[in-house]
């Protein structure tokens, strides 16, 4: 009789690659390989990843590494670097390939000595960034992106002592007057950073110090505060998401389910019913 399959019959090898809309992302690429070894070669970018299942082992600039399930992994441009499957069951890696600009040229260097970064926080941001990039949310990414390369450089750099910074509380009310101007204009931090000459990263950390959600979570409220109203003015789905901010009905969706559980439609259609008279009432 036939075995059920090696326990391990495996999922196939699998990769996914795109191009996002953010400055500074010049691609991100998430891959399942089980038995693959691929050959020296470089990039032009910064490699940023993180693993989430099994062990890379590789190569850099001549010397042995490891990208493992804690920290991130960063390999400077014009590096060669190899790569291969160290467990049985090969690894899940997330990957963010950043232009050459985004982060200083002195620190690579820095980055072929030591490219694995032991940093938690880190690595749940660039999660986070990963996963922003994934659903296009073009302004948490946008966000995670900064608070990522920041938080890269100042490892990278010898973790120097921060430059100070101008108040949060003034830079949280000023940020916060020119994101209720018009929420659903397109907007990019960075544009209301400079506005404020601050960099992108104070404005996140001080508006969320401040105001209690980041930038882009705030904003995201004030658009569905619209949408709803509109919604409620008996607006089509469709043409309410593009008004008020968002890429499309199916993206007014999602944040519409996280806050209160219903579907645009569903709430639309539910304002339209007829109140009925409680009992023993005239």
């Amino acid at each position: 009789m036939g075995s059920l399959g090696s326990a391990a019959e495996t999922a196939p090898d699998a990769v996914h690659a795109w191009r996002p809309g953010i400055a500074g992302v010049a691609e991100v690429l998430h891959a399942a390989w089980h038995e693959h070894a691929y050959p020296a070669h470089t990039h032009d970018t910064w490699t940023v990843l993180i693993v989430d299942s099994g062990l890379i082992g590789y190569g850099l600039d001549g010397h042995e590494h490891a990208a493992q399930h804690t920290g991130v992994t960063v390999l400077p441009p014009g590096v060669v670097h190899d790569g291969r499957s160290v467990t049985a069951a090969g690894f899940r890696k997330r990957v963010v390939y950043l232009e050459p600009a985004v982060l200083d040229d002195g620190l690579v260097g820095r980055a072929v000595d030591a490219p694995l970064v032991l940093d938690d926080t880190l690595r749940a941001r660039f999660a986070g960034l990963d996963r922003a990039l994934t659903v296009r949310e073009d302004l948490a990414a946008e966000s995670l992106l900064a608070l990522v390369t920041e938080g890269l450089a100042w490892h990278l750099s010898g973790r120097p002592t921060p430059p100070r910074e101008p108040a949060a509380t003034s830079t949280a009310r000023r940020a916060r007057d020119l994101l209720d101007t018009d929420p659903a204009r397109p907007v990019r931090l960075a544009e209301v950073a400079a506005a404020l000459d601050v960099t992108v990263p104070h404005l996140v950390r001080a508006f969320t110090r401040e105001v209690g959600l980041p930038p882009h979570r705030y904003l995201v409220g004030r658009r569905l505060d619209l949408a709803r109203r509109r919604l409620l003015a008996g607006e089509p789905a469709a043409e309410v998401a593009v008004a008020t901010g968002f890429h499309d009905q199916a993206h007014l969706t999602r944040h519409f389910r996280r806050l209160l559980r219903t579907t645009p439609g569903r709430y639309q259609r539910g304002s339209r019913r007829e109140h009925l008279t409680p009992a023993g009432t005239s």
